[in-house]
């Protein structure tokens, strides 16, 4: 198959592109607060529908696990169907989810909506990547990518300040029911902004791909979930969870490499920058979702602030993270160059995590403060560059597979990460209240830690005290193990073969001149 002419090339203005980049910024912010506004509520939200501690945990993964599993198929279906459709449906899925979780009277029936949302989450992510690859050349995407980024960014780490401010005022329903009206105006934007030639092909979709995708995802996420409390680590159970998702890679490998429309084309992934940057944004991932949060938590349980408190004093990981975001597109957009100031970001951050693994419950805030922008810049630097620089690598025919292989792996990143750390946090936490309480000669009560929960209110003293001081002693260790993980997109990045960012949304043929585009087709 032949590139198509030139003339096929979008030519839409500054303005029009802002008009329709305006409409998927704010999807795209409302689906990404999702993900964290709960984080500041979930001891009010719990304890108003009596859940439990594993409970607790899966209101946040499910989203997660749900927009990670989802997106290679909405990546896929954009190559094949009208994206300007698909971004509405994804945006509805996601309204009903904000609507019916607004409404949950019981735990399970909130996790449901979760999924929804997590559903809807992963098509408005990968279909927002895949419309600007659409529209705008990879040369001139900086600019935009960087507005994206910084949108994503800000929205991540803004989540538990709007869920503290809602809960603090109207109630914690308000935390899914807020996102309804400003997702109505986005879509309503989209609707009158985006035009978007639909490109006819042959639709095969691949579904054994993607049931492979979600038990190769979804049961490792389980097992971690679970694994040190309700059973061993090393335990038949284990072998039940870990056994079939093995399995289901190898299945993958088969399915992928024989269907004529693949979630993840072989094609792609053969591309060693592509390799690379999935390595990356699997660190990049832990660091994006865990630690936004977990410093929440830190705030709250081991420093004692109000949910809008904790919100507040992440603002400075807001800034830092809006300004390398912004700052890395304007710059990538004016020299074409990229691979400099992704390695100055991943270096920000890693010391921006390894200086947060020094703190402990008497850190003093403005410490604090000035180690998030460490994190909040280096973060912004990462996160959406990864995808211009796998974007660049192919035509706009496989713009969405590829932009959802880069935001399928951070986003499983970032699931598995919460669960992994917070297993760890966890049993450290578990380990210091045990020491405190001995240390001051007091028994060892199965509920020391408020049953697992970070309402803290009706626990008595000593213990509040011992409780906080392990959490705030405990917290520094996971910000290490991120920072240690992100060491490995440092090795990524360095390894990528630098490359010019093209000035055309097509790859025109002197790109290939052997034909290999024309062999693989």
């Amino acid at each position: 198959m032949t590139n198509p002419p030139a003339h096929d090339e979008p030519n839409l203005s500054q303005k029009e592109i802002l008009e329709v980049l305006a409409g998927l910024l704010s999807m795209l912010f409302v689906a990404m607060v999702s993900s964290t506004i709960v984080s500041t509520a979930l001891p009010t939200i719990i304890g108003d529908l009596h859940g439990n501690q594993t409970q607790y945990t899966w209101v946040v993964t499910i989203t997660l696990l749900m927009m990670t599993v989802s997106s290679p198929m909405w990546s896929k279906l954009s190559d094949l169907f009208d994206k300007k459709l698909l971004v509405q449906i994804a945006g509805g899925i996601f309204l009903v989810g904000s609507m019916v979780a607004g409404f949950a009277d019981t735990v399970p029936q909130l996790l449901g909506a979760r999924g929804l949302q997590g559903l809807g989450v992963g098509g408005l992510m990968a279909l927002a990547q895949a419309i600007l690859g659409s529209i705008i050349p990879p040369r001139e995407r900086g600019r935009y990518s960087g507005y994206m980024a910084a949108t994503m960014a800000v929205a991540t780490v803004s989540g538990p300040l709007l869920g503290g401010l809602l809960v603090d005022t109207v109630g914690w329903r308000w935390c899914f029911w807020a996102a309804v009206p400003i997702s109505l105006v986005g879509l309503g934007m989209l609707q009158k902004f985006l035009h978007l030639d639909s490109v006819r092909r042959e639709v095969k979709i691949d579904w054994w791909g993607a049931v492979l995708i979600a038990i190769a995802a979804s049961l490792p996420l389980v097992w971690v979930s679970f694994a040190g409390r309700e059973y061993d680590w090393a335990s038949l159970e284990t072998a039940y969870l870990l056994v079939p998702a093995a399995l289901a890679v190898v299945g993958l490998v088969f399915v992928e490499r024989s269907h004529p429309e693949p979630l993840i084309p072989p094609k792609i992934l053969l591309e060693k920058t592509t390799i690379l940057a999935i390595v990356a944004s699997i660190a990049v991932g832990i660091a994006q979702f865990g630690t936004s949060v977990f410093l929440s938590q830190f705030f709250q349980v081991a420093q004692g602030f109000s949910p809008t408190e904790a919100g507040l004093l992440m603002l400075p990981l807001i800034f830092g993270s809006m300004i390398g975001a912004t700052m890395s597109g304007q710059w990538i957009t004016r020299t074409g160059i990229w691979k400099p100031i992704m390695l100055i970001g991943t270096v920000v951050l890693i010391g921006g995590l390894m200086l947060m693994g020094v703190t402990d419950h008497s850190t003093p805030v403005w410490h604090l403060s000035a180690f998030m922008i460490l994190m909040g810049l280096g973060q912004g630097c990462l996160m959406q560059n990864l995808v211009l620089v796998v974007q660049n690598t192919v035509d706009v025919r496989d713009i969405g597979a590829a932009s959802g292989v880069v935001s399928f792996f951070r986003s499983l990143g970032g699931t598995v990460g919460i669960a992994v750390l917070g297993a760890i946090l966890t049993n450290r936490v578990s380990d210091h209240i045990a020491s405190g309480l001995q240390a001051k000669g007091l028994p060892v009560p199965d509920d020391a830690t408020g049953g697992g929960n970070l309402d803290l209110d009706k626990v008595p003293e000593p213990f509040l005290t011992i409780i906080r001081h392990a959490y705030g002693d405990s917290t520094g260790y996971i910000f290490v193990v991120a920072g240690a993980l992100t060491v490995i997109s440092l090795v990524a990045i360095w390894l990528m073969p630098e490359t010019e960012l093209r000035t055309t949304v097509r790859k025109v043929e002197k790109e290939d001149p052997l034909g290999l585009e024309s062999a693989i087709d």
